[in-house]
């Protein structure tokens, strides 16, 4: 499964305006249980604050990648956030966050959770991608960035 394949449009936010961690996890947490109808926000934010506890998901660059496991879903499910301004994330560079791409996985897959958190942190690891990213107006042109990137490196 291909980071495009994980989000839709309208888990895509653009310019979001969120002020600290805890607000940019609440904000995703609602991109994120808008894909389920089993999942709350409540539900979602719980289990990435969980995950947040273990150690920053901040990647560096302005990237953060909080991701966690969920029993009540069957497939992975991702949201995307582009900031109109970086916010403290306690990143490994500290380098305030201004782009966060939230992933959930089941419970049991182990292999399947590995392998897209490479997958996302390779494809955010692009100087120029993330350039485009950060000048992306709307869903539609975010997602067109993370497909066009797909079909470069396939």
């Amino acid at each position: 499964m291909s980071p495009s394949e994980l989000i839709a449009e309208r888990r895509i936010g653009c310019r979001v305006e969120v002020t600290s961690k805890k607000r940019l996890l609440e904000t995703l947490s609602e991109l994120l249980a808008s894909a389920n109808l089993i999942l709350t926000p409540e539900i979602v934010f719980e289990r990435l604050i969980e995950r947040e506890r273990l150690g920053s998901t901040g990647l560096g660059h302005g990237i953060a990648l909080p991701h966690a496991r969920v029993p009540e879903i069957r497939e992975p499910i991702g949201a995307f956030a582009q900031l109109a301004t970086g916010i403290g994330y306690d990143a490994i560079d500290e380098t305030p966050v201004d782009l966060a791409f939230a992933l959930l996985v089941p419970e049991a897959a182990n292999e399947m959770h590995l392998q897209l958190l490479s997958q996302l942190a390779t494809m955010l690891s692009n100087p120029a991608l993330r350039v485009s990213l950060r000048n992306a107006e709307t869903a539609a042109e975010v997602l067109g960035l993370f497909k066009d990137w797909e079909q470069r490196t396939t």
